[in-house]
């Protein structure tokens, strides 16, 4: 692959900390060795995720300013309104402030303890707020997706099969919706296709189950399609975008993600009393329905972001940054997910350090080691993200895999800072036979990962 090239120019700089491995070690220790307590001014290049972290456009600036601050009915408001329905035609909207306030209404409004909800693969808010109703987070990613070095156009993909069986053991009735998340950020980023997505809301339908699909990546998701699905080349993403969203019943999107802004997102779904549910919980926890939580100025960037990330030409520029990276981890033999998903580089940790074992946290040991090397914060999904603690015992089972990702910000970063990341993980893979695992100290009871602390295993 040649030199990548921005569609853009720079138009304002940010200056990036450049620190010492000193000062690294110094302010690791004081965070408890967890990456999430480092403060912004101690990291040189951010890859923890691409929530909320992208650049904005001239275009999302100007439109900015523009912003209605009423509070209810707002200017901004029914632009946002009238996007949204563009893109997705369902027929309720709500704003609201990122993509978890979404799971947790639809979470309280929907499940109680012993239910059951079904997905190709849950992500870490998602399964917290559906434990925290006492529900079963289940998940169903096809057999591809667990196998890293198969290449598999959709490994995000739902498995059909296991589905039918879920529901035919559990019972439809035990299972209040279903979701499909696009792309399966658990399982690499892998996109998942239009057949599977048609396939698993047929047989929902057959079971009068909703399907509520997680579409924070729905442009990236829409991408893989255009490029790797039969018959889909000559269509925009906008139109392949619209057909994914006309097999869902309702959707949760976090547009920190592929709304290409630094807050907000929406709920939004067909049915009427979902809709009534939905919007008073909202009220009383969130804001009025026009506005969710948001400033009128966010609706007006989402606005704009929603539709910019649909243009092919940022997608194509997009994934070749991916892809460009992902041949450079091939070239130093790192064991990665293939392929590359749409937002991120996936490192096996497990297999990158087999001397440490997975309740020693191999995803975490090697998340510090980069940020030790460079000042590269990057993130754990492994055992201390998705592993399981019996509520009974407190025994811990590790997660099926240990991963690293590399996670890039939409419109950020350039090629000499990825090249810079690439210099750092050449001296890593070195050493990698010396380096140790970590124990957890302190930790919560949900969602573990952003608040323990660790120490290193002696």
């Amino acid at each position: 692959m040649g030199t990548i090239i921005e569609p853009f120019r720079i138009k304002m700089t940010e200056p990036l900390a450049i620190t010492t491995q000193e000062q690294r070690e110094k302010w690791l220790r004081e965070a408890h060795f967890n990456i999430f307590l480092l403060s912004s001014d101690q990291i040189t290049i951010d890859l923890l995720t691409d929530s909320g972290t992208g650049a904005m456009s001239t275009k999302q600036w100007g439109a900015l300013m523009q912003g209605d601050e009423t509070y209810a009915g707002s200017r901004s408001w029914y632009r946002f309104r009238d996007t949204v329905d563009q893109i997705t035609g369902l027929k309720h909207i709500f704003p609201i402030h990122q993509g978890r306030a979404g799971e947790r209404i639809l979470s309280q409004i929907r499940l109680k303890s012993g239910d059951v909800v079904p997905n190709n693969g849950h992500f870490d808010t998602t399964r917290a707020n559906i434990e925290w109703m006492g529900a079963q987070a289940v998940n169903l990613v096809i057999e591809e997706g667990k196998n890293f070095a198969l290449d598999h156009p959709f490994k995000g993909n739902m498995d059909i099969p296991k589905l039918k069986r879920l529901i035919d053991d559990t019972g439809p009735e035990k299972i209040p919706f279903a979701m499909i998340t696009i792309t399966n950020n658990s399982y690499g980023g892998q996109p998942v296709s239009l057949e599977n997505i048609r396939e698993t809301k047929a047989l929902l339908a057959s079971h009068n189950i909703p399907l509520i699909i997680d579409s924070a990546r729905f442009a990236e998701n829409a991408f893989f399609i255009h490029k790797r699905e039969k018959g889909q080349g000559k269509r925009s993403l906008l139109d392949i975008a619209r057909e994914i969203f006309s097999y869902a019943d309702g959707t949760i999107m976090s547009a920190k993600k592929d709304g290409l802004a630094n807050i907000g997102g929406f709920f939004a779904c067909n049915d009427d009393q979902l809709a009534e549910d939905f919007k008073n919980l909202l009220i009383l926890t969130e804001g009025f329905p026009t506005y969710g939580g948001l400033a009128g100025r966010d609706l007006e960037v989402i606005a704009v972001g929603l539709l910019e990330a649909l243009e092919m030409e940022y997608q194509i520029y997009r994934h070749a940054t991916v892809e460009y990276m992902e041949k450079k981890f091939r070239e130093m033999r790192y064991p990665l997910v293939r392929p590359v998903g749409g937002h991120a580089i996936y490192l096996d940790a497990q297999q990158l350090l087999p001397h440490i074992p997975p309740l020693d946290y191999p995803g975490v040991a090697l998340v510090n080691e980069i940020y030790l090397e460079g000042g590269v914060r990057t993130v754990e999904l492994g055992s201390v993200m998705f592993g399981n603690i019996d509520p009974k015992t407190r025994e811990e089972s590790p997660a099926p895999f240990e991963l690293v990702r590399l996670t890039f910000p939409r419109r950020v970063y350039t090629q000499s800072h990825f090249d810079y990341i690439v210099d750092i993980m050449k001296n890593i893979w070195e050493r990698r036979e010396s380096i140790r695992g970590y124990r957890i100290v302190k930790q919560p009871p949900f969602l573990r990962h952003f608040s323990a602390h660790f120490e290193p295993v002696k």
